[in-house]
């Protein structure tokens, strides 16, 4: 979708979010200003209706974020 829609999958990840809703605001984290002008970017990426409901009719994801190791090694 990110090919198609001529952004990277992280500006289509925001561009889907922003479009939940006016009271829907993602706060990416990030070290790099690159990151920072690219997050910034989907603000202006217009995904289709199309688009959206493909994005929206996936699956949530599913599974542990992080193994027992690196929640040990996260201190939680």
């Amino acid at each position: 979708m990110a090919a198609e829609a001529g952004a990277t999958t992280a500006q289509v990840a925001l561009a889907w979010l922003l479009a939940q809703g006016d009271d829907i605001v993602p706060i990416p984290g990030t070290k790099r200003v690159h990151r920072v002008e690219e997050n910034t970017a989907a603000d202006a990426l217009q995904l289709t209706g199309e688009q959206l409901a493909r994005l929206s009719a996936l699956p949530p994801a599913a599974g542990d974020t992080h193994t027992e190791a690196g929640l040990v090694m996260l201190e939680r």
